[in-house]
């Protein structure tokens, strides 16, 4: 049996935290979860070119929080924060009526070390036509030199016309212990479609272990897989 856990999921509750947080009954429980799925779509589809992370939901009775994680803060909050109220209006119309809406833009100020912007950078230059290759070498240089303790990236698919057969390509950096519950380790999946076919792409980046209560990083080179 292959490796198909998500490291995400795997330390959720252990060193990391559900992208939606809030309570509810049998009734509302269904309807919650389809509007925070319609909400993280349409942020992720109309910003698309904003260099998001992840969308984080928080929930009470009256009170619907939407925090956005992001690389680029200026092209989503726009001139005197114009933005935010366009984003706003979208998403009442997604959701039940509530008496508080707050859309938080928080900015990522070290994107070579998230997961999920390293793997979208990837897509876009494969999308360009730039060679797998060559496209993870300078990936995994940049994550490495922004100083994250280990790195594993894999592309799959059809990656050249000469083979149109599926193939996969991998580079692997310093320590990434996915079986070590409490490494820190951020984990992004994202989708290039180029004229020969459609591209996975995967990153996992290490950025060292979570100890105690206190949730502060180590300074030590981690544990072993």
């Amino acid at each position: 049996m292959g490796q198909k856990v998500s490291p995400i999921g795997l330390r959720v509750g252990i060193n990391k935290d559900w992208n939606s947080t809030w309570y509810a009954d049998k009734k509302t429980f269904a309807a919650n979860l389809k509007e925070d799925q319609d909400v993280k779509n349409f942020i992720h589809k109309k910003y698309k070119a904003c260099s998001i992370s992840k969308v984080t939901i928080e929930r009470t009775d009256s009170k619907l929080i939407v925090n956005i994680f992001t690389s680029k803060p200026g092209m989503i909050i726009g001139t005197k924060g114009a933005g935010i109220e366009v984003i706003k209006k979208e998403i009442s119309k997604l959701i039940r009526p509530v008496k508080l809406l707050l859309v938080n833009v928080k900015e990522i100020k070290r994107p070579d070390l998230d997961a999920q912007l390293v793997a979208e950078s990837i897509a876009m230059q494969l999308e360009k036509r730039v060679a797998a290759k060559r496209a993870l070498k300078q990936a995994i240089e940049r994550v490495m030199k922004a100083g994250a303790k280990g790195c594993k990236i894999q592309v799959s698919g059809v990656l050249t016309k000469a083979n149109e057969k599926a193939q996969t390509e991998k580079q692997f950096r310093g320590s990434v212990p996915l079986h070590t519950l409490r490494a820190d380790i951020d984990y992004g999946e994202f989708a290039a479609y180029t004229m020969i076919g459609k591209i996975g792409i995967k990153c996992w980046i290490y950025k060292g272990e979570i100890l105690g209560n206190n949730n502060k990083l180590s300074e030590t080179k981690g544990g072993q897989e």
